[in-house]
């Protein structure tokens, strides 16, 4: 045996009751699951801590960063064994060099990225999606990762800069479909793509993804199927709601995941009908899931680049300009008066809708005005007989737009949330880890499920905590032989404490190229996790790897039906 954890509380993955037992591991899998009596080269005490399988995030931007941070900072460290990459279809593979700076820019104003972070980070030592997975294989990853073809990245490697601008036609469509098949034939695990109308590219265009007609859409979802595996993942929108989607479903044969169902308290049953819509297209056959998160949507920003207010068209010049020329957009009235009167109409499909009470400034880059600090707008704008849209803008202005506020978006209502995971038609997920670096840090969603959610509040059994997280997604992904704890199985493994793990307080951290920040969140109760047999971190964060040549991760190429 080349390890060995002894007398653990075995959650299998399986949702069952945990049992006190024994694993053993000889090189990559499990071979031995209850009693063990052979000794391990490596022996580690449980002492009655909790074993489970490694977590498995499903949805993850981790596309470019991969690329220069093999470990997928922070997720080994928060529990993530195996994480999938190019949800919502924001990838950089295929692209070819003379598109490069768009797909980056792209990526700045939909994930949140820095484009000198990009620019400085991104090994382009590739062109096709097949070869960025052979170049990821090269190189090595401390996580199983997973990738799904990218829509808009398909789109731009056929059409160019037209591809946000109008329909592909018939030429253009087949040879996007050849590019879906060659990238299910090397190995993807399904594809993704996006009709949210936040998703906004450089500039305020909207990502390629969201041109696409009805006949491009199924044509490349069909394609993606054609040998009867795949994952078709989106990201919707108004035009593709769930009846729809089914049709899709039933078309191409295969499951769609369906992003991203969180709660929005002026559409409070918005989600829920969606849930009934999937449940009753899973009545009638066809493998539909929604995916939801177990975390509050928090995001820090800046008015230089307002993320929660992008998904209004209103808000399109401000999209368009930086520098002195936004601080114009910003001061026109005709600007405010538009966002104001889209605020005033019915609630859409985007993350803000003039819940003004629920932004807050953070932190003020004057001493003057450090009195409005963790203080929220609308309480501000109130005392000085201001509209809350006008006493913010006037704020950043006048701070050179350095003032820096937090949104509480979606998903804070915790019953209604509490209600969402209990459906056993969602799929917990949604971290964004990799992206967002500068607005939040869901990566340990994991854990707050385990601690928060079951521990505190009791809304699920750590057992049904522990499948949601593991041999769920293994099995709606196609994933053979990982979560589960299970003899012939690969060892990833989380060895934690159940009285105290948890995610802890987010900090900013400097450790992107070029010394940039972003958000980061430490693990509570976490004593071990292994990637395919070998420990990647422990109670204190990542671990070396003891003089090991090779990362353990593997790329995931070979997915069941």
């Amino acid at each position: 045996m080349d390890l060995v954890i002894r007398g653990a509380d075995i959650y299998d993955g399986r949702g069952g009751r945990p049992f006190r037992g024994d694993v053993g591991v000889v090189g990559d899998r499990v071979v031995a699951v209850g009693r063990v009596d052979d000794r391990g080269a490596e022996e580690i005490d449980a002492g009655g801590l909790a074993l489970m399988p490694g977590i498995i995030d499903s949805h993850t931007h981790f596309d470019a960063q991969i690329t220069w941070d093999p470990w997928c900072t922070p997720s080994p460290a928060l529990g993530v064994t195996s994480v999938l990459i190019g949800n919502c279809g924001f990838t950089i593979a295929p692209c070819r060099a003379a598109d490069r700076d768009l797909v980056m820019k792209n990526l700045v104003q939909v994930e949140g990225m820095s484009l000198d972070v990009l620019r400085s980070g991104i090994q382009w030592d590739f062109e096709t999606f097949p070869q960025y997975l052979d170049m990821l294989e090269a190189r090595g990853t401390a996580l199983n990762v997973a990738a799904f073809l990218g829509h808009s990245s398909i789109r731009t490697y056929v059409m160019g800069a037209a591809a946000t601008q109008r329909a592909a036609n018939d030429d253009e469509i087949g040879e996007m479909a050849d590019l879906v098949r060659a990238g299910m034939k090397a190995g993807a695990v399904g594809f993704a793509t996006s009709t949210a109308p936040q998703h906004n590219g450089w500039g305020g265009v909207p990502m390629p993804s969201r041109l696409a007609d009805a006949r491009e859409l199924e044509t490349l979802v069909t394609a993606m199927g054609e040998d009867g595996r795949g994952v078709f993942m989106l990201t919707k929108g108004n035009v593709t709601d769930v009846p729809y989607l089914e049709t899709v479903a039933a078309k191409a044969g295969r499951p769609v995941m369906i992003a991203a169902l969180l709660h929005n308290p002026t559409n409070p049953e918005g989600t829920f009908r969606d849930l009934a819509a999937v449940a009753a297209a899973r009545k009638n056959g066809h493998e539909l899931w929604g995916q939801v998160s177990c975390c509050p949507l928090y995001m820090d920003f800046s008015l230089k680049s307002a993320y929660p207010l992008e998904g209004l068209a209103a808000w399109k010049p401000a999209m368009e300009a930086s520098g002195e020329a936004l601080k114009a957009v910003y001061a026109s009235p005709g600007f405010r008066r538009a966002v104001k009167d889209e605020l005033a109409g019915p609630a859409g499909v985007r993350l803000f809708n003039g819940e003004w009470h629920k932004i807050e400034v953070t932190e003020t880059a004057r001493p003057e005005n450090k009195a409005y600090d963790q203080k929220k707008v609308k309480d501000l704008a109130d005392a000085a007989g201001r509209h809350p849209l006008d006493w913010m803008l006037d704020l950043a202005i006048s701070e050179d737009l350095e003032t820096l506020f937090m949104a509480e978006l979606l998903n804070t209502d915790e019953d209604a949330v509490g209600r969402m995971m209990a459906d056993p038609n969602a799929s917990v997920s949604l971290s964004d880890a990799g992206a967002h670096l500068t607005f939040f840090c869901d990566a340990g969603f994991g854990l707050h499920l385990m601690g928060y959610w079951s521990r505190e509040l009791g809304k699920l059994t750590l057992e049904q905590a522990t499948h949601e997280l593991t041999a769920k997604p293994a099995a709606i992904y196609r994933i053979p032989e990982r979560g589960e704890i299970k003899a012939g199985y690969h060892a990833d493994l989380l060895l934690f404490d159940a009285a105290t793990v948890g995610r802890g307080p987010k900090r900013r951290v400097h450790d992107l190229p070029g010394g940039a920040p972003r958000l980061t969140t430490d693990s509570l109760g976490v004593h071990g996790v292994w990637v395919n047999g070998v420990r990647v971190a422990d109670a204190t964060g990542p671990v070396g790897l003891g003089g090991r040549e090779t990362l353990p991760g593997h790329v995931l190429r070979a997915f069941g039906r």
